[in-house]
């Protein structure tokens, strides 16, 4: 579950913002990078509310939702550590805030 969020909030963001671009519906944004969407979309794995209230729906046992609700906890954890780490290696030390 931990993985799931974090890697596939990744990839969809990614594999999307590429598509939307190569097709000519998007661009990058002026002085952007690759390495920055890509840190964005790592950062993107915080959102922790939705599958919250999808693990209450979906289990009934109380040690299932609670053993859910830990993952979700420590995947949004990480993803904020992560997508950090990647967005200011990638910005030059004078864009940092």
């Amino acid at each position: 579950m931990i993985c799931g969020l974090i890697v596939g909030k990744f990839i969809g963001i990614s594999l999307f913002s590429r598509i939307l671009v190569a097709l000519g519906f998007a661009k990058l944004p002026q002085g952007g990078s690759w390495r920055q969407i890509y840190g964005v979309a790592i950062l993107a794995g915080i959102g922790f509310t939705m599958s919250l209230f999808i693990s209450e729906l979906a289990f009934s046992a109380n040690e299932n939702v609670e053993a859910a609700k830990s993952a979700i906890l420590v995947a949004s954890a990480l993803a904020a550590i992560i997508g950090l780490l990647v967005i200011r290696l990638t910005n030059p030390k004078k864009q940092l805030l």
